[in-house]
């Protein structure tokens, strides 16, 4: 999709498309799309610099075959923790309760704060690898791969 609209706007921008153009357009928080460009940007498809996009090969690009392994790649250093704690603690059942996942993420290995700790589970839900479950018993987490 980011690819896509870089493409679009490259006839319209020749000197490359400007960071905000895209963030206007596209349908992505500011995190996820600066974390999109700095992968497509260390993959060499595009370059990324001074604010401006612009693609640096045209030929059939394949980013990734498996949306899993773009997602983590896209994680900043402290999603990736927490997403190791989580699947650490998930276990087999990839399933963790609310409780659990937050106690781990104020208290244990990242020792984040209340507002942290929501906004980094916020940030690995939208990233679409963990998802909310209700159950019988409360809220659940559950694994997305």
């Amino acid at each position: 999709m980011v690819l896509n609209q870089i493409k679009y706007f490259q006839n319209e921008y020749k000197n490359g498309v400007p960071y905000r153009i895209l963030k206007l357009d596209l349908d992505l928080s500011e995190m996820d799309l600066k974390d999109i460009l700095i992968l497509l940007d260390e993959k060499e498809i595009v370059s990324y610099k001074d604010g401006n996009v612009t693609i640096l090969r045209t030929d059939e690009i394949n980013v990734c075959e498996n949306v899993a392994v773009v997602k983590k790649e896209i994680l900043n250093q402290t999603e990736e923790k927490a997403f190791e704690i989580i699947k650490d603690v998930a276990g087999e059942s990839g399933l963790i309760s609310r409780s659990l996942l937050e106690g781990h993420m104020l208290y244990c290995e990242l020792k984040l704060s209340s507002i942290r700790t929501y906004k980094m589970i916020l940030a690995l839900e939208n990233k679409k690898l963990i998802k909310k479950v209700q159950r019988p018993d409360g809220e659940y987490f559950t694994l997305n791969f």
